[in-house]
């Protein structure tokens, strides 16, 4: 799922150098903090937030493949 985030994002950015994902699980949940330039920032996030909320979308969508709740937090 980890490699899904990043082909996602890498195609979305400038700068696919400093992308950064922590991944954390926890039972059946994961949870993914997204990190990238902040010239970047908007690229991810979208007009009102439409981008992020459709990369949230897929990763739950594939989440719910492996029976695991996975989120995803784009922090600065």
């Amino acid at each position: 799922m980890k490699e899904l985030l990043t082909y996602i994002v890498r195609n979305l950015v400038n700068d696919p150098d400093s992308i950064t994902i922590t991944e954390t699980v926890q039972d059946d949940s994961v949870v993914y903090e997204l990190r990238v330039a902040p010239e970047d920032m908007g690229r991810v996030i979208g007009r009102h937030g439409r981008i992020a909320k459709e990369i949230r979308t897929l990763m739950k969508a594939t989440g719910n493949r492996e029976n695991k709740k996975v989120s995803v937090e784009i922090l600065d």
